[in-house]
């Protein structure tokens, strides 16, 4: 055994070494530090080898701390360089394992698109009830209505929502039912229904075959064994449960699969569980009661219990299906889902079928240690492969930005070249060349010239460029919509279809829609929280405990259960390191298998968009919204573009009322600016109601001057068609939520006649060729052309009717209803009092510029002192009087809609004018006239 010998400090502090490194330590401290004065060594006689220091011990102190840091730092440094492998991935541990435990795989080889999975509920009979589900809920606001009516939403199902009252809702239409199922928040509420009501809605449920769903509400009291009134059944209340676990066999299970026993504890302390008494009822999901530590029992309750119960109807006639807690726990949501359509008897069924799509942005964007190698494109493939089993055709989405190609490791460098070579394994769209957002180019040249060295990259190293599929960096120029984005990439790359998630907005996920804009198909994206910054399961919010609720019955597994079509946006950088990508969607597509029937398959990009737009046609328009009401949208907008450019005030009409003359006027006011004119159209922009509105926000915006090139504070635009228009009220609500509207109005007989006139005087053939009478009393059979003219002549005249529908976006207090006889009349005092309503300080005095002129016959501008400068020789014109028989027709014809207006404005405290109480005077009774404007 070697000798050790010990080096003494001055301190008297020492450690010892063996005899063979004596020297070389000895001498070495020596010579280093220079700071002994006196080495003695002694060999194998027992003496004590010493060193006595000159200096301060400190100094020595931060020299060996120094010397050992520059050691560690050398020995990192050349494993570095030496290994492949790199320092994070091994301090980050191994990769994650998407291992999913699932009986329902394994028995009988059960997998998608089996037997159970094309279960239907349809029924065969004939049903006479609409697809729709009256929700009756405890106010509407309450937690657990809220949650089913968002349900409903994001799975794009109908509903009417009822706050339960004294009062029974209509419930039938003719001979059909409304409702094809009636559901409960809380079940105490049907169960506590009076009489009357309560055998109202029985009977309308057996006459045509609806079904009640019904959650229990949550008890201060706990119940053991209370009976629930009415039915052979009784419930336990206010319990915690765990392990729970579905009957496989039930009918009523359609997209839910009983998959296993879901182990562990449930959502919630206040369950409510079943205790059947009669042979009715079957379970449908059960579980199993958590130990008490006090060991207090359950009055004779077994620990496995029902907490979702089925009624087949056998007792009285109805089928009802009871959950014993509410949608918190993920498995009732998809049992409320199959629960829908079974008692509907399908028709508020959902599709099985599923498509899926992953698309990896910013490949070759990244920054060193953050980037695929070689072994990550294999794990790339390899994970693809194991997911096709699941979903057929899967095939990962590559997103490139050539720019950044080989800018990584050596061995990064290596996994660009090798992805290359295994290009064919994937699908491939084209990102932007510098990843630059579109909207940020100064012009359009700068765009293009971006986008053609993306695809020369592309083309240089055999990257397919046909997919018609791309999408932007950080969704911008999609939504909101940059015109050079859309126009350079169906120029250079020809792209049809594209996808974001701001449109609408970004939150809440559930109401993201696609609209289609210059022929391209803008899809909705979904999310499954894998951003840039999140490349490791310890940087996920929640770390894995939480991304695995997502994947396990929660954000994400529910997001591909409600959406038909799912395009998920990820980045490389999730697919290197620790390949939290890999394990986040192999692990959902085995959850999904485990727990549902749904039928997964994955198709182009093109072909997508095309079904998506099948599926949902309502979406084809898009409804514009107001970029500066959303942070997200402001910074993916141009930032050349403000809000200060859009109207803050809109003049609606309707036609022949005096827009032109209130225009006019509005226009002298040295604050107050219209919009340019149009080729087209002239002073009105005609934007929310033709075909204009498909051109976009940027082509309306374009005809409003940029606030640095005007002093006007209050911009404005005039189109008589607009107030009229079915779609123009959502239109205005979405893009000018804050505007404030200007309704003028005349005798609807007087309009209707002088647009007639108008009509030809421009010299419209049928308005040429037929009598007014004849216009007005056009039928069905009557000539198309003639039809439309009745119905233009006739339809704006519907006050009421078209003010009711603006009123359901604006609120009145953004609403000026102006009588267009006074501001003929009297335009100066109508002018202050519009002023006053918009707000718009100093006041102009209206009296210094205006004058009658006698020979126009109304008021005119007053220019250079003196002079007046009145409307065109089409406004003012003297029309011949209106026939007798026309004028009694139109005064029947729009009794009704004259008595719905005075009844709104006097609701909504506007003064009742001159022309609408002589219309009203004389109530001649007309039932034809009554039944055409019924019609209209």
């Amino acid at each position: 055994m070697k000798e050790e010998h010990s080096i003494a400090l001055l301190n008297g502090d020492s450690f010892f070494i063996d005899d063979s490194h004596s020297n070389y330590v000895s001498s070495h401290l020596c010579s280093k530090f220079k700071l002994m004065q006196r080495c003695s060594i002694n060999h194998k006689s027992g003496l004590r080898r010493s060193c006595t220091y000159l200096g301060r011990l400190a100094s020595v102190r931060r020299c060996v701390l120094f010397l050992v840091f520059l050691c560690l730092v050398s020995l990192l440094y050349s494993a570095y360089h030496l290994s492949s492998i790199r320092f994070n991935i091994i301090l980050r541990g191994p990769r994650l394992d998407p291992s999913i435990h699932c009986s329902s795989t394994k028995e009988n080889g059960l997998r998608l698109g089996s037997v159970m999975g094309s279960r239907s509920h349809a029924s065969p009979g004939r049903l006479r009830i609409d697809a729709k589900v009256l929700l009756f809920a405890e106010t509407q606001y309450s937690h657990l209505g809220r949650d089913i009516a968002e349900l409903l939403v994001h799975n794009r199902l109908k509903y009417k929502l009822e706050v339960v009252g004294k009062s029974l809702p209509i419930l039938t239409n003719v001979d059909k039912g409304k409702y094809g199922v009636i559901v409960f928040e809380n079940m105490d509420r049907y169960l506590t229904m009076d009489k009357w009501n309560r055998e109202l809605l029985d009977k309308y449920c057996r006459q045509y075959q609806v079904g009640i769903i019904g959650f229990m509400s949550p008890r201060e009291e706990s119940l053991i064994g209370a009976q629930l009134r009415g039915f052979p059944l009784h419930i336990h209340t206010n319990f915690k449960l765990k392990d729970a676990e579905l009957k496989a066999d039930s009918p009523v299970l359609r997209i839910t699969r009983a998959g296993d026993v879901l182990w562990g504890p449930l959502p919630g302390n206040d369950w409510t569980v079943f205790s059947p008494n009669h042979s009715t009822y079957e379970p449908l999901a059960m579980g199993s009661i958590q130990a008490l530590e006090d060991g207090v029992g359950f009055g004779g309750l077994s620990s496995n219990v029902i907490t979702v119960l089925r009624d087949c109807g056998e007792f009285d006639g109805i089928q009802r299906i009871f959950f014993g807690s509410g949608l918190d726990f993920w498995l009732h949501r998809l049992l409320f889902l199959d629960s829908m359509s079974f008692l509907s008897h399908g028709r508020l069924s959902t599709s099985l079928q599923r498509y899926i799509q992953v698309d990896i942005d910013d490949i070759f964007v990244g920054q060193k240690g953050t980037r695929l190698t070689p072994s990550d494109v294999e794990s790339i493939i390899d994970t693809q492969n194991r997911i096709q089993t699941i979903v057929p055709g899967f095939k990962f989405n590559m997103g490139y930005s050539g720019k950044f190609f080989n800018h990584g490791t050596d061995e990064e460098n290596k996994g660009d070249e090798y992805l290359l070579q295994r290009a064919n394994e994937f699908t491939w769209f084209g990102h932007m060349w510098s990843h630059q957002q579109p909207h940020l180019y100064e012009n359009i040249s700068l765009l293009e010239a971006d986008m053609i060295l993306n695809k020369k990259f592309a083309i240089e190293h055999g990257i397919p460029t046909d997919s018609g599929y791309s999408v932007s960096p950080h969704h911008s120029g999609v939504y909101p919509v940059h015109e050079a984005l859309y126009e350079m990439w169906k120029k250079l790359w020809n792209i049809h279809v594209t996808s974001t998630e701001e449109y609408p907005h970004l939150r809440p996920a559930r109401l993201r829609r696609g609209f289609i804009h210059r022929g391209i198909m803008v899809l909705p994206r979904q999310t499954c929280g894998l951003y840039t910054h999140t490349i490791y399961i310890d940087k996920y919010p929640g770390g894995r405990t939480t991304l695995d609720s997502s994947i396990k019955g929660g954000e994400l597994f529910q997001t591909i259960v409600f959406n038909r079509i799912n395009i998920f946006m990820t980045h490389m950088s999730n697919y290197g390191n620790d390949r939290l990508a890999l394990y986040t969607f192999e692990a959902a597509t085995k959850f999904l298998q485990c727990w549902t029937n749904l039928q997964f398959q994955s198709i182009s990009a093109l072909q997508l968009a095309e079904k998506y737009f099948r599926m949902y046609p309502e979406e084809t328009e898009p409804i514009w919204g107001n970029p500066c009401d959303d942070q997200r949208h402001m910074k993916i907008w141009s930032q050349n573009k403000t809000c200060d450019q859009l109207p803050r005030f809109l003049v609606l009409g309707p036609q022949k009322t005096g827009t032109t003359a209130l225009y006019t006027f509005l226009s002298m006011h040295p604050a107050i600016v219209s919009n340019y004119p149009s080729p087209e159209t002239f002073e009105e922009i005609q934007f929310f109601n033709g075909k204009n509105y498909y051109k976009g926000l940027d082509w309306y915006m374009s005809f409003f001057p940029v606030p640095k090139n005007s002093t006007a504070r209050f911009l404005f635009e005039k189109s008589a068609t607009y107030f009229d228009g079915e779609l123009v009220p959502r239109r205005v609500h979405a893009l000018l939520p804050k505007a404030k509207l200007v309704i003028i109005i005349i005798s609807p007989a007087k309009r209707a006649y002088s647009w007639y006139q108008h009509m030809r005087s421009h010299g419209d053939p049928t308005a040429l060729n037929y009598t007014f009478y004849q216009i007005l009393t056009a039928g069905d059979a009557q000539p198309k052309a003639l039809r439309d003219i009745r119905f233009r002549c006739l339809s704006p005249g519907m006050y009421a009717h078209h003010l009711d529908r603006w009123l359901l976006y604006f609120p009145p207090q953004q609403i000026s209803v102006i009588d267009g006889e006074q501001v003929r009349l009297d335009p100066v005092t109508s002018m202050t009092k519009l002023q006053h309503f918009l707000k718009i300080r100093p006041i102009f005095d209206y009296s210094l510029h205006l004058r009658y002129d006698t020979r126009k016959g109304f008021f005119c501008q007053v220019v250079n002192g003196d002079h007046t400068k009145c409307l065109g020789r089409s406004k003012g014109r003297h029309y011949p009087a209106m026939d007798v028989q026309s004028a009694k027709y139109l005064q029947s014809f729009y009794m009704t809609h004259n008595i719905a207006l005075e009844k709104l404005l006097k609701r909504l405290g506007y003064p009742i004018p001159l022309w609408l109480e002589e219309d009203l005077s004389d109530r001649p009774v007309n039932n034809q006239a009554v039944e055409l404007s019924n019609a209209l």
